[in-house]
């Protein structure tokens, strides 16, 4: 037989907040383990009987004993411990944030986390980690171009008033050649997709000659009408205006929002449009083709129909282009523009005086 321990002392109301943790569906579990030694053990239980009551050892008992003993309820909570000492000390964190934005390693551009842990000597994830808190990614770059066009505030809301505001029976086209557009073959046959395989393109290739996508993007339905050029001078350009002269409703006027390409300007071009008054040529910014709203249509065909594609002729490549603009039309979507022109000026606003203090320093 065990020796019986001296009971402990519990009042009647912490007897009662015992009870309470033990029957306790969201009591944890240790907790309520606690409990029931702390009653066990007012009732002057043996410590090895307790033990082996609850499925513990003696070791345990005697500490919530003596813990209860010191300070009662609250003694048998978890402790608050403190964290272990940061090794990585604020004013290393600002250096690291230094070095990063303002230096660079020798013969490189940037630094990756392994090159700037071995120049301070730490892990490195520890560079990862700072670099993560600050918002920190050396390894990637975002391109950029400032218009210096000196009437870039008169264009931009022009151009961006024909988005948002287009003219009431007038069509708005945003028009662009996409030039040099290659036939390519690959020179092997690639490998068809399958599970736990993508498809396979060989990284060489044959050219089969090029051609000038001419497309005018109708920016309120979303079709396009195409012209295929084998050049783009100014006599392709006004051919293809003359397409669009022909292939729209003769009594609305257009709209053609276009890029400062030298052809777009030609005095033949400008001689044919003074005998044609239904045509309104409005001019972007230079350095900003993103303004022109057939530069978005031009992405997707590139990622969708011409990255992949395997052309053996420019007739081939010209016939799936048509057939491109022949399934898009017959489903179009237009891109919604939503920028404001002030919106967009003070974007051009900040760019423009964080690259002034670049330039200073």
């Amino acid at each position: 037989m065990w020796k019986p321990a001296k009971p402990l002392r519990v009042t009647e109301d912490e007897h009662a907040a015992l009870n309470r943790w033990v029957r306790g569906r969201s009591t944890p579990q240790k907790l309520g383990l606690r409990a029931r030694i702390v009653l066990l053990a007012a009732e002057g239980a043996a410590n090895h009987a307790i033990a082996q009551t609850l499925g513990t050892n003696r070791k345990s008992v005697l500490l919530w004993r003596g813990r209860w003993a010191e300070g009662g309820l609250e003694a048998l909570r978890d402790r608050t411990r403190p964290g272990r000492k940061p090794r990585l000390t604020a004013e290393f964190r600002q250096r690291v944030v230094h070095i990063t934005t303002q230096e660079k390693p020798p013969a490189a551009t940037h630094w990756s986390t392994r090159t700037l842990a071995r120049h301070l000597g730490v892990s490195k994830m520890a560079i990862q980690r700072i670099w993560k808190a600050h918002g920190l990614q050396p390894h990637r770059v975002r391109r950029f171009k400032l218009s210096r066009d000196p009437h870039l505030v008169e264009k931009l809301r022009e151009v961006v008033g024909l988005y948002l505001n287009p003219p009431e029976h007038a069509l708005v086209l945003s028009v662009e050649e996409k030039s040099q557009i290659q036939a390519l073959d690959r020179t092997q046959p690639g490998l068809p997709m399958k599970k736990g395989r993508c498809g396979t393109l060989t990284h060489d290739y044959k050219r089969n000659g090029t051609t000038t996508l001419f497309a005018a993007l109708n920016v309120l339905e979303g079709t396009v009408l195409k012209r295929c050029q084998a050049r783009h001078r100014h006599q392709e350009f006004l051919a293809f205006v003359k397409q669009i002269d022909q292939e729209t409703p003769p009594e609305m006027d257009l709209h053609l929002i276009l890029d400062n390409y030298g052809t777009h300007k030609h005095p033949k071009v400008a001689a044919w449009r003074a005998q044609h008054p239904r045509f309104h040529f409005h001019f972007i910014p230079t350095s900003s083709s993103w303004l022109n709203l057939v530069e978005r249509w031009f992405r997707n065909l590139t990622q969708t129909r011409l990255r992949r594609g395997v052309f053996r002729s420019v007739a081939e490549l010209e016939s799936a282009l048509a057939e491109y603009v022949k399934v898009h039309n017959a489903d179009p979507k237009p891109f919604v523009w939503t920028a404001t022109a002030d919106g967009i000026l003070a974007k051009v606003e900040r760019a423009t005086k964080a690259y002034n203090i670049v330039q200073k320093c």
